[in-house]
């Protein structure tokens, strides 16, 4: 267990749990949390003994967003250097949020509560959403006179589609769990923020029992098709492919089926 306000990072097995830890403050994004979470994202990406990471929250809600009251204070200079260094900051928040996307472990948002602005940014980046019946999502910028700039305006159309991306951006409106799950943002809707907890455990442990290195290069070749198309994107698996085959898990894994046994994964 490390406990780095804003945020608690646990490990269960092969599984870390990333606990958003500032419930007093409806878990609002700060200039730490940013810095933070690069940090852990980086540290999380090359441990070997960790397969999966998991983002939930304590309190009432994921998260908030961004804290208005310290973000005033990069507002506050608006003279020529002044706009360059806002540049550059919004630049170090950007690459915050990236480094969940670049970690090769596959990472699952277990979402309940509100998951306002700066949230859907970093829901944005992980690879699967759930949620619990509770959950209220809105691109939020657009209401208070901001563009969403951390990455929910790249990364979600891919999820959802360019028509619900545009309204929801667009109007900058709250959208329920259910609307969510219908639009594909999140895959599983769950009864409580306790089943929430549970059923993220449960699909994280399924990913967490297959051959990790395989995992890992679903979620790169996955991420490269988006980024560079169809045509690269099987010269791109093509390769890696051919790098990679045979395995150590490759052979385990046919000797599972022969043997009628659990296969067990090292990542070799």
């Amino acid at each position: 267990m490390h406990n780095s306000d804003p945020f608690l990072l646990t490990r269960e097995g092969p599984v870390a749990w990333l606990v958003l830890n500032r419930p007093e403050k409806r878990n609002s994004m700060g200039l730490v949390f940013f810095s933070e979470i690069e940090r852990l994202f980086r540290e999380l990406d090359e441990n070997p003994e960790i397969r999966v990471v998991v983002i939930r929250a304590e309190g009432k809600s994921f998260t908030a967003g961004l804290d208005l009251m310290e973000a005033g204070a990069m507002l506050s200079d608006a003279s020529t250097s002044g706009r360059e260094k806002l540049r550059h900051t919004i630049g170090k928040l950007q690459d915050s949020f990236s480094a969940i996307e670049k970690c090769r472990k596959p990472v699952i948002a277990a979402v309940h509560g509100h998951c306002i602005g700066g949230g859907v940014d970093l829901i944005s980046a992980c690879d699967i959403r759930i949620a619990s019946k509770d959950a209220v999502f809105s691109i939020r910028e657009t209401r208070i006179a901001i563009i969403a700039d951390l990455g929910t305006l790249q990364r979600l159309p891919h999820i959802i589609g360019q028509g619900w991306c545009r309204e929801l951006a667009l109007t900058g409106r709250d959208f329920t769990a259910e609307e969510a799950l219908k639009m594909g943002l999140i895959t599983r809707m769950c009864d409580s923020p306790e089943a929430l907890t549970a059923e993220a455990g449960v699909l994280a442990e399924q990913i967490a029992a297959l051959p990790p290195l395989t995992v890992q290069g679903v979620k790169d070749v996955m991420v490269y098709n988006r980024d560079h198309g169809v045509y690269p994107g099987l010269q791109y698996v093509a390769q890696k492919n051919a790098a990679a085959l045979p395995s150590e898990d490759l052979m385990e894994a046919v000797g599972a089926f022969m043997e009628k046994r659990t296969p067990v994964f090292k990542g070799n």
